[in-house]
């Protein structure tokens, strides 16, 4: 073998192998699916923390997904995020609206582009078609269960405080549809009605039931939409003077099921905690792995428990967060 004839063959076997390696690296990339989350804040609540991370973990590329996640609560910079993540390429789109309405025109242009919406936790108010698929919480089913316990649990008359998550969102949309219902039908009343806001503050509840308290209003249950808005409410109370839970004058019902939530509950320093499941991740995983997405909304099942129906197996199967552990009460 010349020199010359040598050279080549040293060249070629450098190069190509590096080629082939380069090749295969962007064949990997290629193989992953391209995943955009659109998502509430961590910091909204306990369930959105659990929500968030379990968005993480399941969509990694560890599991086969080029995956990124936009977490806010307004609803124009959502919006913004899921134009951005189409012009991207994206082959999903999952969606959790801080707010039901105006998402048509990003929906279509989704369509359009052939990005698969998978909505997850709340609905958006819009034509089925302009979406493959919702995996969600029934939260008018939420509100009715809990709405439910209230007139079969606290003493008549109810006199009941209401305190909303972000307004027009569907969880609050859903969960106070059927306490007002219960109000126009005369089985109650609300003596006051606040919102923690949008980001459903613990704070804000607080000051709800402050101003409830300072105005001499009269009530004997509290109904919060998550369990950070319960927390701040009975802080009120405890400030107050007035008791609450299994023995005390106010009824406590909160939503989401965080472990310090039931826990109070099973203390009976609360009184009742409605489910509401963060754990979709893994389902849509599987829909999107198996190549088999239903059509329409695909509700959750979810649970209503009681200081009389929660034991620890409940709790650490469907509680979510830390748990602080049995007889310790988060106040």
């Amino acid at each position: 073998m010349n020199k010359k004839i040598f050279t080549i063959v040293l060249i070629l076997a450098i190069i190509v192998p590096f080629a082939l390696f380069v090749g295969c690296g962007q064949e990997a990339k290629s193989s992953l699916i391209k995943v955009g989350i659109v998502n509430l804040p961590p910091e909204e609540s306990g369930y959105r923390q659990a929500n968030v991370e379990a968005m993480n973990t399941v969509f990694s590329k560890d599991n086969g997904y080029d995956a990124k996640q936009t977490n806010t609560g307004d609803n124009s910079e959502q919006i913004a995020a899921a134009k951005g993540y189409i012009r991207d390429g994206v082959d999903y789109l999952l969606i959790s609206a801080a707010n039901a309405s105006g998402w048509d025109d990003t929906l279509k242009s989704a369509k359009t582009a052939g990005v698969k919406v998978i909505l997850f936790d709340r609905t958006i108010e819009t034509d089925p078609s302009n979406y493959q698929a919702a995996l969600v919480s029934d939260m008018a089913y939420e509100g009715k269960m809990a709405t439910d316990w209230v007139l079969n649990s606290v003493s008549q008359p109810i006199k009941l405080v209401l305190i909303r998550g972000q307004l027009g969102s569907a969880a609050e949309i859903g969960r106070s549809a059927a306490v007002l219902d219960a109000q126009k039908a005369g089985k109650l009343e609300i003596v006051a009605d606040g919102t923690g806001g949008d980001s459903w503050s613990l704070e804000e509840a607080r000051k709800v039931v402050e101003a409830a308290i300072a105005a001499g209003k009269d009530f004997n249950v509290i109904y919060a939409q998550n369990d950070g808005m319960a927390q701040g409410a009975v802080q009120a109370l405890e400030a107050a003077g007035i008791s609450h839970g299994k023995d005390g004058k106010v009824k406590i019902i909160g939503f989401d099921f965080n472990r310090f939530a039931l826990r109070n509950v099973q203390a009976g320093y609360w009184d009742a905690d409605m489910q509401c499941n963060p754990r979709q991740a893994a389902e849509i995983s599987k829909w999107i792995k198996s190549g088999k997405l239903p059509s329409g909304i695909q509700y959750q099942t979810e649970l209503l428990l009681t200081t009389d129906t929660i034991t620890d197996e409940l709790i650490d199967q469907w509680g979510i967060n830390a748990d602080p552990g049995k007889g310790v009460i988060t106040r």
